[in-house]
């Protein structure tokens, strides 16, 4: 089992870069692919970006590619999204998931057992 956590949130104005980092429990975190998925009100939970445990192969949405990129340091437990050219249509509550399962495509929501709190990101226009 997997505890995690959120942050890096907040406001920023079309255009600017935000990086979100999400904090992991245990010894085992190289264990884990881990993704980011976001939620906009009124909207279905949608993936963002996903990496495999050793952080080898990475997904993204199409929405997003060539503006965020997805890390993780094993090291310091820590999964990483670095988002650049922010778009108001990017305003979310963004949520960092984790999986025992080998990263593999189509992403599917439901094969991430352990999921954060959520960090709000704004973007004004």
């Amino acid at each position: 089992q997997v505890q995690l956590g959120e942050s890096g949130g907040g406001l920023v104005q079309a255009g600017g870069s935000l990086k979100l980092s999400c904090g992991a429990s245990g010894r085992t975190f190289y264990r884990y692919a881990m993704a980011w998925f976001r939620q906009s009100p009124g909207k279905d939970r949608e993936f963002v970006a996903a990496i495999s445990g050793v952080g080898a192969t990475t997904h993204y949405a199409d929405s997003v590619k060539g503006r965020f990129t997805i890390s993780r340091s094993n090291t310091n437990n820590t999964l990483y999204l670095q988002m650049n050219s922010l778009a108001p249509e990017d305003t979310a509550v963004y949520y960092c998931a984790a999986s025992r399962r080998a990263l593999s495509v189509p992403i599917i929501r439901l094969e991430f057992e352990w999921w954060g709190q959520g960090t709000q990101v704004t973007v004004s226009s």
